[in-house]
């Protein structure tokens, strides 16, 4: 049996950084509900894979990285790339297809890169297929 600390643990997170990691969730969510309603609208064209309910997952995790770290996503990016640090105005516009978006546009939902912050987008499942098989290869960094 594990013996009890004598004095309780304390976070190394002061209340600041414990707001501002709340506040990134927050944005992500409101984000995602967001782009919800105008895909329902038919605002947004093509697929729109969302990452409510797991904005921790990305703002816990992308909080400890450095800025020269590089970031692959997996399948459901938005939260992603707005837990890096890219401007949500500029992730809305790629949504919807304006050349002010990060990839001018042209890149969508599933194609989200953020150079400038070294975010390098999706690595999506690469299939081969052969008569009755299908194999798919998918990694994240």
């Amino acid at each position: 049996m594990a013996q009890q600390p004598k004095t309780p643990h304390k976070s190394m997170l002061t209340t600041k950084d414990l707001l501002a990691l709340y506040r990134d969730m927050l944005l992500i969510r409101r984000f995602e509900e967001k782009s919800a309603e105008m895909y329902a609208l038919a605002k947004i064209a093509g697929f729109l894979h969302l990452y409510i309910g797991q904005e921790a997952v990305a703002v816990g995790c992308l909080s400890v990285l450095q800025p020269e770290d590089y970031v692959i996503s997996a399948y459901r990016d938005h939260g992603h790339c707005l837990a890096r640090g890219s401007d949500p105005n500029a992730v809305m516009a790629e949504l919807f297809g304006k050349a002010t978006g990060l990839c001018k546009g042209k890149g969508g939902s599933m194609h989200l890169i953020d150079t400038e912050r070294n975010f390098m987008g999706v690595c999506h499942c690469g299939r081969t297929s052969a008569p009755g098989r299908r194999t798919g290869i998918c990694g994240t960094i």
